[in-house]
């Protein structure tokens, strides 16, 4: 094929030579630096602005992966396109605030989308659809992976260029370098142009990057038999033990299963490249990769037995049902391979093998972009199966994850939370109020019994000895929904009121924690505005430690050129009023 004939059409799949690529690369991103520093700079929580940083990043970074010396106008209208679709990821994601529970699984779900489409794009897909050459798409994934790999490392090796050249002029009192280090735009910018820059002089060396893949695949390749070992291994132990064994030693099953499942996919493909003319010759690494391709399917399949299990036990989450599709995409690969390998008999299977990877990487890349939209409410998916478990009695009332509706649902949670907290069950009433008071996640997950037994123990640590039945309530809701307050025991008296605002002393050991209660407010709208911990001897009584609470401590307010709070008589804290 002519590389002088640049119609759409006839374009190579391979770029050209060309010399200004470096230039054209250094000043599109060096450019693009720029615009990303303006767009962002103090926006983070700006969906407009957040847009745009995504358009330049993205787009720019997609062009200057396809560009080429006469071949620009596809490219640019591609990049376009996908700094367009990740604009709108964007804005989506800054402006979803906490109304959903899985934000961040959107823009991983469009970043897998471009990502994908981008050696489809430049192997031509466009225009031959499905009769695209899978050496042509298996050479761009590796070369972009190459290319920009050595980039960013040209970037980071700049960097520390700059840095050295800075320290060395900051001898002559010079500050100059320095300076422009330190400001944020500067950075960008050259950051983006160091990257153009690298970009476009690798890509020019069309062979050296042949050979650089080829060297990286090689290695890999050396992998593929100890895993192939390592595999049998395991599925023959797995025949003698049973699955349940795995459940029994950890509860990463499944992440460590798709682990192995992707580490399988990526030597097998290592072994097999484009086609069998380049496989290594090696006997020993083709029947390693064979096993590799048979053993993907085993894993997954126990990976969704894994997590199966675990939806079992707890339900649907945003979380859980993400897992569920990675775990679906991972089993379609390893039914393809498995079918790929029986089909194909003897040397055919590589070739439909070959095939299986553009189709099933063209059906992932179209799945991840319509994931990232607004079409799925996982959040509400999940609420509507918690509370068929909940109305159904596969989980109790009582062992029921509440905190999981207010934190991990987004709005669907707290609709669904505030519904059951009117509840004319007690129990449910109960647990869905002390989930909407709670102001911030647990540092840690626990399940929904250990979590009860936990409040539990607080609220019997727990003494009010307040007369308003509402504001006891509030009380008591508040200290069942904090996670360090009542560890010992602590009694809860009303200190002052300033309008509908109940300041709380809550005294617990020889400190004071100040809570401020307003009854009228919604449950979920309550906040700690004051919680610091007092622990301060008594000016009275220097040489005494503060007052020790105990469960039948007595405890008053007395008048003290104001009003105090004693404890046992002894005065604990300053006075107040």
């Amino acid at each position: 094929m002519n590389s002088s004939d640049t119609s759409p059409a006839n374009k190579p799949a391979m770029p050209d030579d060309w010399p200004l690529r470096p230039w054209v690369l250094t000043a599109l991103l060096g450019l693009a630096g720029l615009a990303v520093h303006f767009a962002s700079d103090g926006g983070e929580d700006v969906p407009w602005r957040m847009a745009l940083t995504a358009f330049f990043f993205f787009g720019s970074g997609i062009a200057a992966f396809t560009i080429d010396r006469d071949y620009r106008i596809p490219p640019a209208i591609y990049a376009l396109i996908c700094g367009v679709v990740m604009a709108g990821i964007a804005w989506r994601v800054t402006s979803a605030g906490d109304r959903y529970g899985d934000e961040a699984f959107w823009l991983a779900a469009g970043l897998l989308a471009v990502t994908l489409s981008l050696p489809l794009f430049q192997a031509g897909f466009h225009l031959k659809r499905f009769a695209t050459p899978y050496s042509d798409t298996h050479y761009f994934v590796w070369t972009d992976a190459i290319s920009g790999a050595g980039a960013l490392a040209f970037t980071g090796l700049s960097w520390l260029v700059l840095a050295l050249l800075a320290s060395l002029f900051e001898l002559l009192k010079i500050d100059v370098l320095s300076d422009l280090m330190s400001e944020g735009w500067f950075g960008w910018m050259f950051s983006g142009a160091a990257f153009g820059a690298a970009l476009g002089v690798l890509r020019n060396q069309i062979k050296i990057l042949a050979t650089m893949q080829s060297v990286v695949l090689l290695v890999l390749s050396l992998l593929a038999v100890p895993l192939a070992i390592a595999l049998v291994l395991f599925l023959l132990s797995m025949l003698v033990s049973g699955p349940n064994v795995l459940w029994e030693a950890t509860r990463s099953a499944t992440p460590i299963l798709l682990g192995c499942a992707v580490g399988a996919f990526l030597l097998a493909n290592a072994v097999l490249r484009d086609d069998d003319a380049d496989m290594s010759p090696s006997r020993i690494q083709r029947w390693a990769a064979l096993v590799l391709v048979l053993g993907i399917f085993p894993l997954t399949a126990f990976a969704a037995v894994s997590m199966g299990t675990r939806i079992a036990q707890h339900g649907l989450s945003p979380e859980r049902i993400w897992a569920l599709i990675a775990i679906a995409v991972a089993t379609a690969f390893g039914l393809a391979y498995l079918v790929s390998a029986i089909r194909g008999r003897k040397a055919g299977w590589r070739d439909y093998l070959r095939q299986s990877n553009l189709h099933l990487a063209v059906g992932v890349s179209v799945l991840a972009l319509l994931l990232a939209l607004p079409i799925f409410n996982f959040g509400a998916i999940s609420v509507s199966n918690q509370l068929a478990r909940l109305e159904s009695g596969a989980v109790s009332a009582e062992d029921f994850d509440y905190s999981a509706l207010r934190w991990d649902f987004g709005d669907a949670g707290r609709a669904a939370l505030a519904k059951l907290a009117k509840s004319d069950d007690a129990e449910r009433a109960k647990g869905a109020k002390i989930a909407l008071a709670e102001e911030y996640r647990r540092y840690r997950r626990v399940d929904a019994a250990e979590a009860s037994d936990e409040r539990k123990r607080r609220l019997a640590n727990l003494r009010i000895d307040i007369e308003d039945p509402a504001l006891r309530e509030r009380v008591e809701l508040r200290i069942a929904s904090q996670q360090w307050s009542c560890e010992k025991p602590c009694i809860a008296i009303e200190q002052s009121v300033t309008g509908n605002t109940h300041k709380i002393a809550l005294i617990e050991g020889g400190r004071i924690n100040h809570l401020f209660i307003d009854p009228t407010e919604p449950l979920a709208a309550t906040e700690i505005t004051g919680s610091d911990m007092e622990a301060m001897e008594d000016p009275d009584y220097p040489n005494l430690p503060p007052p020790q609470v105990t469960a039948r401590s007595k405890v008053e307010i007395r008048e003290w050129t104001g009003k105090r709070i004693y404890v046992d008589g002894k005065p604990l804290g300053e006075p107040f009023e």
